[in-house]
């Protein structure tokens, strides 16, 4: 074993025995990509991988105070990656988390940003304009002993989330944004807590249309808002998802 090897691997013990959850890699196209670790730092070479960096490995929530602040974007501290998963307009991307908790129920959202020209070369994600593409919240309705959430859907599948690309959507360089919002301890103000993923794809083959506009990540939510504000422990007969409608393309 390499010494720089070793150091990872010793590194990465404390952060992942407290962990909440992180992506550890994407299937795009048939192939696979890791998912960022901070890590990274001490192998010679730092793999380059489509994932965006993020302090603390991504591993805790994003509170409603940050929601105006750029740690909402991609995660704390979060850089654009350094590569690109490459996959056809209308085909989809497996993306694969670390063991997700079973009382973190909430919504799953994927968002695309297109990219003003090479992502790799973005100072952060600040300037970044997001459409929804996809959402899943309450599946099955009733009590918490029996109600199924996006995040049981995910975990029954082994923690792993599928997202299509849309088959309209034009060649390009694009953002792709998966965001997981635990509401375990929402059901005051400030106790729902986002955790946004993003990678880096280059997307091929597409139909020509264009994204809406869309918004920026730190004008996608408020603490107030109905579905971010939300009591789970309780039966549950509904849910409205948070956050702008799903692009139909």
């Amino acid at each position: 074993m390499t010494s720089s090897l070793l150091l990872a691997l010793l590194a990465s013990v404390a952060p992942l025995a407290a962990a909440h959850g992180h992506v550890t890699g994407i299937v795009a196209a048939g192939k696979y990509f890791t998912g960022y670790t901070p890590n990274f730092q001490y192998m010679n070479p730092k793999p380059k991988v489509p994932a965006w960096s993020a302090g603390g490995y991504g591993q805790g929530g994003i509170v409603a105070d940050a929601y105006n602040k750029i740690d909402i974007v991609c995660h704390d501290n979060a850089k654009p990656g350094e590569a690109y998963a490459t996959v056809p307009a209308g085909s989809k991307i497996d993306i694969q988390w670390s063991p997700w908790a079973e009382s973190h129920h909430g919504p799953v959202m994927d968002y695309l940003a297109p990219c003003p020209g090479d992502c790799l070369t973005l100072r952060d994600g600040s300037g970044l304009k997001f459409t929804k593409i996809a959402e899943s919240g309450l599946i099955t309705p009733g009590p918490p002993s029996s109600y199924v959430w996006a995040t049981d859907v995910m975990r029954k599948r082994n923690n792993t989330w599928s997202v299509t690309i849309p088959a309209g959507l034009k060649e390009g360089n694009y953002v792709l944004r998966n965001e997981i919002i635990a509401l375990h301890t929402a059901g005051t103000v400030g106790g729902a807590q986002n955790y946004p993923q993003c990678f880096n794809v280059k997307v091929t083959g597409g139909g020509g249309k264009g994204l809406p506009g869309g918004g920026g990540a730190m004008q996608l939510y408020k603490p107030e808002a109905k579905g971010i504000v939300f009591n789970i422990a309780a039966n549950v007969a509904s849910y409205p998802i948070p956050g702008p409608p799903v692009w139909k393309g």
